[in-house]
């Protein structure tokens, strides 16, 4: 064999294989040594990560677990009593209750208004400032919301815009009485209990005369048109009286003072049997004449309609509605999130689809329930999802908006487990039991979410 013979079959030959059974030199096939993927410049990047999962989320849950067999001090073990007490207290059922109310109402109302706007302000030539508009709530802090809604849901009418409004449609429809809180002065006059109002002590027949002294008004809500009170004049087939303001200083008691105007609109019954049988409205300067009259002896009668309190709106921060109320502040914060994630799905939907739909002569409503819904399902679904296990976690609303009184009939798991564990006589044994209830209420929604993920990747 000549020397050009050997060299190229050296330069043919295979590589020498080593003991190890791997081609020294060539490439590697299969996967990396089981140390180089563990220590590899992935996990370098997700370290601190882990690290921080670690230390404030696995760490922390999993004391809390051990932590809720314990009594308060910690220090002694008490099995499943903490459980035990969290299903017999009224206050954690109460704020179980409320909690599931949460999360059957809320986030199905927040997605399915995020939906409707975000298909509305499509069709409008402003759409992304109606859209910024919708969003700003999201960039005030839950606290802040709390502040402005305890104040927008107040009760005082001056102060609280709902029931500002309230007030205003109601006393468009009914008038409001002319003397709210007003009282007679002296003895003349009783309480009528089968009527309301104030009715006389003695009667009267026609052609006597009758003063009625009232106070518990301020002068400066008197009716404008009030003129200065009158003596009436008496007159043989007629009851004739006045009735006035009896607040001049210095001024005789039932007596018509200088300064002391007339009530007007005052509603005058003449009564007999308890039935009335005549009635009529005071003049601007308080006196009134009961007419047709027969002969016998009669009772004056102020009527009730006279003097009930305004309307002043409803207790909305009452136990009764606490939870709606504090549900649409969460709702009008949350819906501009919903409203920006939906829209973003709309901008992805094939026009194609849509306009096909249209031609042939599909209505919008159509096109909407059987095109734009399902090509948004699973968009929807995340949207509705994430804001389930924001709900779950609600506290800074219902700590900020509901009174300190009601604050147990609005209370919600979050709220009772913080209030367990650092209100007066603090039981973080129980408080981490129900920090436990919280969690496997989140674990499975959480569970399906990532199901889901996968099998859309897949």
């Amino acid at each position: 064999m000549t020397s050009n013979d050997t060299g190229a079959a050296r330069a043919g030959a295979a590589p020498a294989t080593p003991p190890g059974g791997r081609p020294s030199g060539g490439p590697r096939d299969g996967a990396r040594p089981g140390w180089r993927r563990l220590f590899g410049p992935a996990t370098l990047f997700l370290l601190p990560a882990l690290l921080f999962l670690t230390v404030f989320l696995a760490y922390p849950a999993v004391y809390s677990v051990v932590r809720s067999f314990f009594d308060a001090s910690g220090s002694q073990f008490v099995g499943l009593d903490n459980y035990g007490r969290m299903f017999t207290d009224d206050r954690t059922l109460t704020a179980i209750r409320n909690t599931g109310i949460w999360v059957l109402v809320a986030p199905a109302l927040v997605t399915g208004l995020g939906l409707v706007f975000a298909v509305l302000t499509e069709r409008v030539r402003w759409a992304t400032a109606f859209r910024i508009l919708l969003f700003m709530p999201m960039a005030i802090s839950l606290f802040a919301s709390g502040i402005i809604f305890r104040l927008v849901y107040d009760e005082n009418p001056d102060r609280g815009v709902v029931n500002a409004a309230v007030v205003t449609v109601h006393d468009t429809f009914a008038s409001p009485s002319e003397y709210p809180g007003a009282r007679p002065r002296g003895e003349e006059l009783d309480a009528d209990p089968a009527l309301g109002g104030f009715t006389t002590t003695s009667s009267y027949a026609p052609g006597d005369t009758v003063a009625l002294p009232m106070v518990g008004i301020r002068p400066g809500e008197v009716p404008e048109q009030a003129s200065p009170a009158t003596e009436p004049d008496p007159s043989g087939d007629t009851i004739e009286g006045v009735v006035w303001l009896d607040v001049a200083l210095g001024g005789e008691s039932g007596v018509i003072d200088d300064g002391e105007n007339g009530l007007p609109l005052m509603t005058v019954d003449a009564l007999r049997d308890g039935q009335v049988v005549a009635s009529t409205t005071a003049g601007d300067d308080g006196r009134f004449t009961l007419t047709g009259l027969e002969a016998g002896e009669y009772e004056i009668h102020l009527a009730a309609d006279n003097f009930t309190e305004s309307f002043r709106g409803l207790t909305w921060l009452g136990p009764t509605l606490i939870t709606p109320v504090i549900i649409s502040s969460w709702v009008w914060i949350m819906t501009g999130f919903a409203i920006t994630f939906i829209a973003a799905g709309l901008a992805a939907i094939p026009r194609d689809a849509l306009e096909a739909a249209r031609v042939d002569g599909a209505t919008e409503w159509q096109v909407f329930r059987k095109i734009t819904i399902p090509l948004l399902g699973p968009l929807l679904l995340v949207v509705f999802v994430t804001l389930m296990i924001n709900v779950l976690k609600i506290f800074d609303l219902v700590f900020v908006i509901a009174p300190g009184s009601v604050q147990s009939n609005a209370s919600v798991i979050a709220l009772q487990m913080w209030q367990v564990s650092f209100g007066a006589g603090g039981n973080q044994g129980l408080g981490s039991a129900l920090v436990v209830l919280l969690l496997v209420l989140v674990l499975p929604i959480m569970y399906f979410n990532i199901r889901r993920f996968r099998r859309e990747r897949s």
